[in-house]
C-alpha cells in the first residue's frame, strides 16, 4: 500500500463545464436569498430590538471579508468542492480532512433548514395545521412531509448540472424580485404608512445593549442569511470561465445580499403598527409580531396588503426550495472533492450518465432527513449550521495566508488588496461568530465534529479509498488547540452556561481576537513548504483541470 500512497491512482472525471457567469452568480445569490429573508427581520427584532439594523450591517461586513478571501482562492484553484479543499493544499491531510468535514456538514444540513422554513409558512393553510407542534417542532405528519420535500429537492439534482443551473437561475430571478418588490410595496402602500417612532418603541432601540446586537449576528439567523456566497467555489469545476466568473459571483452575491437584507429589516420595523408591538421587543407573546409564524406574509395582511401576502406564501415555498436545491448540489460536490483527496470512500466519485455525483446526492438526502430528528425546527438548526459554516470558512483565510507566503508568484486572476490585514481579520471574524453562537449551539457542533472524525477514520482504516493522503500532522498541530481553545473561551464567556462568566462582555471579544491571531500565525509557521504545496497541486488540481477540459466560451 505504500506504493499506492506515493503514486495515487488518477481516476477519470467527467464533470462538464456548462455554467456561465449569470448561473454562477445566481448559484451564490440563490443560496443567500432563502429562508433567511422570510424570518430574519422578525428574529432580529426579538434578539436585538431595532438595533438589529446594526447587527445586519456587522454581519454583512464580516461575511464580505470572508467572501473576498474566497474570491482569490476560487479563481486560483477552480476545482469542485473548492472551499473544502483549499486547506488540504496548504496544510495537508489532517487539516484538509477536518475542514472538508466542516464544509460537508454545513452544505448537507442547509436543505433541511429550508424545508423546515417551507413547512413553517405552509401552516398558514388549514391542510398544514397538523404539521407543527405549538413549540415549532415537527409532528409525525410534518416529518413525513419534510422527508417528501427533501426527496423532491434532491431528485432535481439528478437531471444534471445544466438543468440544475437553469432551474436555480429561474427560481433566483423570482427569489430576488419578490423581496425587492416587497420592500417597495410595503414602504409605499401599507395602510397607516411607515412609523419612524418604532426605532424607540417598546423598551428602546437596543434593549439588550451590545450583547444583544452581537448575539443577533449569529443566533437570530443574520449570519445564516448571508451564507452561500461560496457556492461559486463549490461549482468551480463546472464553470465555463472560472478565473473570470468566480470573483464576480462571490463578491457580487454578498453585496446584493447586504442591500436586500438591511432594507428588509428597516421596512419590517417601520411598517409594524403600534398594535403589533408589545412592551418589550425580546419576549414572544408581548407583541403580535413576535407570534408571527410567517412574519412578512402576516405583516402584509396586517397593513391591508392581503394580495401581497398570497404572493409571499407562494414565495415561502419557492425561495427555500431553491436554496435547498443548490446546497444539495454543493454537498455532493464537496463529498466528490473529499473523495478525490482520499478522505472518504471512493464511491462518492461515482457519476451518473448526466455527470452527477449521485452517491453524494443520496447521502445528503439521508443526512438531511436525519437532521429533522434532533433539530426539528428552523431556529434550532440555524445556530448549529452557522457555527459549522464559520468553521468551514475559517480554513480559507489560513489557506490564503499560506499561499501568499509560499506561492507569491502564482497566478491570481483576482488579487485581494491588503491581504496581509484582511486575511487574519477574516480568521478573527470566524472565531467571533462561533463565540456569539453560544455554548448551547457550540457543544452540539463539537459532537458533530467528533462524529466526522469517526467517519473519516473508518474510511481510512478499511481502505475505502485507493488514494491514502499523507496526513501531515505537523502542519495541523494548531487545529486541536484552536477547536478546544475556542470551546473553552465560549464556555467562560457571557455566551456560555455560567451565571457569572469568567470573561466579561467586550473582554471576550478581545480574548477571541488575540487567540485567533496566535493560531493564525502559528498555522502559517508550520504549514506545508512551497515544494510540498506545488507537488500536491500538480498531483490533484492540474490533472483535474485537464480532465475537466479548458474553459468554454462565455
Amino acid at each position: 500500500m505504500a506504493a499506492v500512497a506515493e503514486a495515487p491512482i488518477r481516476r477519470p472525471v467527467s464533470l462538464k463545464r456548462e455554467i456561465g457567469l449569470i448561473s454562477m452568480l445566481w448559484a451564490s445569490v440563490g443560496s443567500i436569498i432563502g429562508s433567511g429573508w422570510l424570518f430574519g427581520a422578525q428574529k432580529g427584532l426579538l434578539a436585538a430590538g431595532p438595533a438589529a439594523v446594526i447587527s445586519w450591517g456587522i454581519g454583512g461586513v464580516a461575511i464580505l471579508i470572508l467572501a473576498l478571501v474566497h474570491a482569490e482562492l476560487g479563481a486560483m484553484y477552480p476545482v469542485s468542492g473548492g472551499s473544502a479543499r483549499f486547506p488540504h493544499y496548504a496544510f495537508g491531510g489532517a487539516a484538509g480532512a477536518s475542514f472538508g468535514w466542516f464544509s460537508w456538514l454545513q452544505a448537507a444540513t442547509v436543505a433541511p433548514i429550508e424545508v423546515s422554513a417551507m413547512i413553517n409558512y405552509a401552516t398558514h393553510y388549514s391542510f398544514a395545521h397538523g404539521w407543527l407542534h405549538a413549540n415549532g417542532t415537527l409532528t409525525p405528519s410534518g416529518l413525513i412531509v419534510a422527508v417528501i420535500l427533501m426527496a423532491l429537492v434532491s431528485s432535481i439534482n439528478f437531471l444534471g448540472i445544466r438543468a440544475l443551473a437553469l432551474t436555480n437561475s429561474t427560481a433566483t430571478w423570482w427569489k430576488v424580485g419578490v423581496p425587492l418588490a416587497t420592500i417597495l410595496i410595503v414602504a409605499i402602500f401599507s395602510s397607516g404608512g411607515l412609523h419612524p417612532g418604532n426605532f424607540t418603541a417598546a423598551d428602546g432601540f437596543a434593549p439588550e445593549g451590545a450583547k444583544g446586537v452581537l448575539a443577533a449576528v449569529s443566533t437570530s439567523g443574520i449570519i445564516f442569511s448571508y451564507l452561500g456566497f461560496e457556492q461559486a467555489d463549490q461549482l468551480a469545476g463546472e464553470s465555463r470561465n472560472p478565473k473570470r466568473d468566480i470573483p464576480v459571483a462571490v463578491i457580487g452575491s454578498i453585496l446584493i445580499g447586504i442591500v436586500i437584507y438591511i432594507a428588509l429589516q428597516v421596512i419590517f420595523l417601520l411598517a409594524l403598527p403600534a398594535s403589533a408591538i408589545g412592551p418589550t421587543w425580546a419576549h414572544v407573546g408581548n407583541g403580535l409580531y413576535s407570534a408571527f409564524t410567517g412574519p412578512w406574509a402576516q405583516l402584509a395582511s396586517l397593513v391591508s396588503l392581503g394580495w401581497l401576502a398570497t404572493i409571499l406564501y407562494a414565495d415561502a415555498i419557492i425561495s427555500p426550495a431553491g436554496t435547498g436545491l443548490i446546497y444539495t448540489a454543493a454537498s455532493s460536490r464537496v463529498s466528490y472533492g473529499l473523495s478525490r483527496n482520499g478522505y472518504v470512500p471512493q464511491a462518492f466519485e461515482r457519476l451518473s450518465s448526466r455527470s452527477v455525483p449521485w452517491v453524494g446526492v443520496v447521502t445528503a438526502f439521508v443526512v438531511g432527513c436525519i437532521c429533522f430528528l434532533p433539530f426539528p425546527s428552523w431556529q434550532s438548526l440555524v445556530g448549529l449550521i452557522t457555527s459549522a459554516s464559520v468553521l468551514m470558512y475559517a480554513g480559507a483565510p489560513l489557506s490564503l495566508g499560506v499561499f501568499r507566503r509560499q506561492l507569491p508568484d502564482a497566478e491570481r486572476p483576482y488579487r485581494l488588496p491588503a491581504a496581509g490585514v484582511l486575511s487574519p481579520l477574516a480568521f478573527i471574524v470566524s472565531g467571533l461568530i462561533i463565540l456569539w453562537s453560544g455554548w448551547t449551539t457550540d457543544w452540539k457542533l463539537g459532537v458533530a465534529i467528533l462524529l466526522g472524525y469517526l467517519i473519516l477514520a473508518v474510511s481510512r482504516v478499511f481502505r475505502l479509498n485507493s488514494h491514502e493522503p499523507v496526513l501531515q500532522w505537523r502542519a495541523a498541530q494548531w487545529l486541536p488547540v484552536y477547536l478546544v481553545g475556542l470551546g473553552v473561551i465560549v464556555y467562560l464567556s457571557p455566551y456560555g452556561p455560567l451565571k457569572n462568566p469568567v470573561i466579561p462582555l467586550w473582554w471576550d471579544i478581545a480574548v477571541t481576537a488575540v487567540f485567533s491571531l496566535i493560531i493564525y500565525y502559528w498555522a502559517l509557521a508550520v504549514s506545508l513548504r512551497t515544494e510540498q504545496i506545488e507537488e500536491m497541486i500538480n498531483e490533484v488540481v492540474l490533472p483535474e483541470e485537464e480532465e475537466l477540459g479548458p474553459p468554454l466560451p462565455a
